[in-house]
């Protein structure tokens, strides 16, 4: 299969599940396995178009990110940027302290497997026994609600489980709606994921060239463009759809790769 093309796969792939509780890495990983897509090159590229999903949550909610400058404390002062930093806080800081043990054991197709049926399974439990929501929107969070799903991320390092998942099914365990939960989400994975990739790429610059220029970009733009039709259809659904069909779909994909990889 030609570069180009797989390159417009991967975007598309990239750009579908990074915000959707399924598992982008999961996805990637399981979509290169499919395409024999590997190797350092590929993995440069991934980190890449990562960033057209970034750029598409940054665009969507750019009024929101502006009004997160607002640093008032205390009831009802609405959402802003310490949320966010409460929220990156504890998988940032185990982002650090594993990083070596979590790119050399986990990124594996079968742990990504085990990653899907075990996120799935958290999904199932939130929604059924999910608290009365106490925060409707995205500015009735609180700190200790943002702290609670920030906790819930760090089960999002192991690839395959979904921050989206890990973080929604947090957020209404402890009285986020499901529409605010993922809303923050969004919010929360922008600099989280900024940050990461930004990491990874400088590890990665060597792999760079000019020649890959175009395979870069087409896969970038593809994520961006699909990455906001997801984002927006996912807000969508959450008003009418509940999180265990995304566990259900996990289920599904993870005995299909199962079969087809091993």
């Amino acid at each position: 299969m030609g570069d180009l093309i797989t390159a417009i796969i991967m975007g598309i792939v990239e750009g579908l599940t990074e915000f959707l509780p399924v598992s982008s890495t999961g996805h990637l990983i399981l979509t290169a396995e499919l395409l024999n897509f590997k190797g350092d090159r590929a993995k440069t590229f991934e980190v890449v178009i990562q960033f057209g999903a970034v750029l598409a949550v940054l665009v969507l909610y750019r009024k929101r990110f502006a009004s997160l400058l607002n640093f008032k404390i205390g009831k009802g002062s609405g959402l802003n940027a310490l949320h966010i930093i409460v929220a990156m806080a504890p998988a940032g800081a185990c982002a650090v302290l594993l990083h070596a043990f979590i790119k050399g054991e986990l990124f594996a197709a079968e742990k990504v497997l085990i990653g899907l049926v075990a996120g799935g399974i958290l999904m199932i439990i939130a929604d059924r026994v999910r608290k009365k929501p106490t925060a409707e929107e995205l500015d009735d969070i609180t700190y200790k609600q943002a702290f609670a799903v920030g906790c819930f991320q760090i089960l999002a390092l192991w690839p395959g489980f979904s921050r989206s998942g890990s973080t929604i099914s947090g957020g209404m365990l402890f009285g986020v709606s499901q529409k605010a939960a993922a809303e923050f989400t969004f919010l929360v994975s922008v600099p989280i994921m900024a940050g990461a990739s930004g990491i990874d790429l400088l590890k990665s610059r060597e792999f760079l060239t000019t020649a890959d220029l175009p395979l870069f970009l087409i896969g970038l733009i593809a994520a961006f463009i699909v990455g906001m039709i997801a984002v927006v259809t996912f807000i969508n659904m959450m008003k009418k759809i509940k999180l265990s069909w995304f566990a259900y779909y996990r289920f599904a994909l993870a005995a299909l790769f199962y079969f087809i990889l091993f």
